[in-house]
């Protein structure tokens, strides 16, 4: 079964950078399209990024698009989240996600989900 373990979360101060990793650990390796949402205290969740199980295609949420790259290593079926130029609004729990469906993942009903990993960036 998919079971998907985040990591590279943390504090950071404003125009900052973090590097999210999110891997497979479960049986299957390749086909899954992926991405990552993350949802602040008393906020809904929101998306931040997509990619295709092959790569390069990708769909990066406005609020972050020039400041975050969505990549993914389409051998291990892991996903990372480049953030540059960090602001405090960034700050929230970080999801990533997967399915065999690209459209899935960039329309918000991934079938997985991970743990979430804290993003916090001060002022």
């Amino acid at each position: 079964q998919v079971q998907l373990v985040e990591s590279g979360g943390g504090l950071v101060q404003a125009g900052g950078s973090l590097r999210l990793s999110c891997a497979d650990s479960g049986r299957t390796s390749s086909g899954y399209a992926m991405g990552w949402f993350r949802q602040a205290p008393g906020k809904e969740r929101e998306f931040v990024a997509a990619i295709r199980w092959n790569g390069g295609v990708t769909r990066t949420a406005d609020s972050v698009k020039g400041r975050f790259t969505i990549s993914k290593d389409g051998a291990k079926n892991s996903v990372y989240l480049q953030m540059n130029s960090l602001k405090p609004e960034d700050t929230a729990l970080y999801y990533c996600a997967a399915d065999w469906s690209y459209d899935n993942v960039w329309n918000g009903i991934p079938r997985y989900w991970g743990q979430g990993t804290q993003v916090t960036v001060s002022s």
